[in-house]
Formats: structure tokens, C-alpha cells, sequence
């Protein structure tokens, strides 16, 4: 009753009485983005949500659009500024995902929509992550120590949808509530940062060994 109705009625009234709340923040965020990062002020991105359905990923743009003398993108750590770290840092960056939550794309809580690319990847068990909306937020990103690997990120993300109730997604809001206010540890959303691009990790294990690892 709850994975099933409740938690997307949650969704709803949540996302939209928050969006109602902080439509002033949202305004500002906004005018500093244009004047420090440029236009367009929200980065799009295709992600993929339920059961591998592709939606657009709505977020305060984070980078600069600098570029070397052939006309290339500049690596993301430059054209990550300072102001960029901080909406990452505050997670003001993820809040035009609340529209895609409203619009039914995402859920408050789940695992976190990864890259379009990452999805001939998954083994089996892993691919369970896409059987609910992804969330804003999710046990990976609330669980462990600052960085956990790939392989452990995933486990978090299949505990939950197995252990997917009204008091799991309590407990991931408390924590993320903690995680925030700077009173818990934390996954670093770029994972990428630390533990290297999933997609190439995988490839490269395939490679080795013929097969994906399958999870049991």
C-alpha cells in the first residue's frame, strides 16, 4: 500500500507545498547562476528512472561553459568555480528536481538517478535499483563513511528497494536531514570523483573476466 500509492501521494503534496516554500530561494539561486555561471541557468541531463524509462534530470547549472582554442569543453574541475562547489556542497544545485518529483519522474526518497550510459552495466540484482522512481535522496548517499565504492554504493541502493517502507524512507530523511546540517557523514554524489567512471570499471571487469559479476 505504501510502495504502491502512499509515497507517490507523499511525493505530490511534499514537492509541491516545497516548491510553493522556496520559490524565493529558487529565484535567487537563479539570478546568481545567470550572473556567475551563464545561461541556460537549469542543466538538463537524460537519466534513466522506473523500470529504465528516460526522463530529463532538471538541475541549477553548477559549471561554467569554458572552452579551450579548438572549441572544447575545459575539464569539469575547472569549469567547477567556487560558486559551482558551494550549490553542490548545500545540495541547492538539486532543487529543480522537486518538478520532477511533482511531475512523477523521480520520489523524494530512492536511489539515485545515474547516467543513461551506465545501464548495460548493471548485473541483474543491480538493475532492481530502476524497479522504483529514483530519489532526491537515497541510503547510499546517507550510509558509511564519505566515499564508499561502486560496488557497495549499489548494495545500498538494493537494501532499500527490498526494505522499501514508510519507516526505511523515515530513516533516510532523518539522515539526510543530519547530512545536511553537517552532523553525518555522507556519500560524495560524483562518485566518478573518487571511485572512477562506473561504466569503465565495469567494461574493464567484463573484459577480465569474460563475464559482468553477477550479484546474489
Amino acid at each position: 500500500m505504501y510502495r504502491n500509492c502512499i509515497k507517490r501521494i507523499l511525493d505530490i503534496c511534499i514537492s509541491a507545498v516545497a516548491m510553493i516554500i522556496l520559490s524565493p530561494v529558487y529565484l535567487l539561486v537563479a539570478v546568481l547562476v545567470r550572473t556567475k555561471l551563464g545561461s541556460p541557468v537549469i542543466f538538463h541531463q537524460e537519466r534513466p528512472g522506473r523500470n529504465e524509462k528516460i526522463f530529463t534530470l532538471c538541475k541549477f547549472r553548477t559549471m561554467t561553459d569554458e572552452r579551450d582554442e579548438q572549441g572544447n569543453l575545459l575539464p569539469d574541475n575547472i569549469r567547477l568555480t567556487k560558486f559551482g562547489k558551494f550549490l553542490r556542497a548545500t545540495s541547492l544545485d538539486e532543487l529543480p528536481e522537486l518538478w520532477n518529483i511533482l511531475r512523477g519522474d523521480m520520489s523524494i526518497i530512492g536511489p539515485r538517478p545515474l547516467l543513461v550510459s551506465y545501464l548495460p552495466y548493471y548485473s541483474d540484482k543491480e538493475k532492481l535499483r530502476h524497479s522504483v522512481r529514483p530519489g532526491l535522496t537515497g541510503l547510499a548517499q546517507v550510509s558509511g563513511r564519505n566515499f564508499i565504492d561502486w560496488d557497495a554504493r549499489l548494495e545500498k541502493d538494493i537494501e532499500y528497494v527490498e526494505n522499501l517502507t514508510f519507516g526505511m524512507d523515515m530513516k533516510v530523511l532523518v539522515l539526510t536531514v543530519k547530512t545536511v546540517l553537517g552532523l553525518g557523514n555522507h556519500v560524495a554524489e560524483d562518485t566518478n570523483a573518487v571511485e572512477g567512471n562506473f561504466a569503465e570499471i565495469r567494461k574493464k571487469r567484463l573484459e577480465e573476466t569474460g563475464n559482468l559479476e553477477k550479484n546474489v
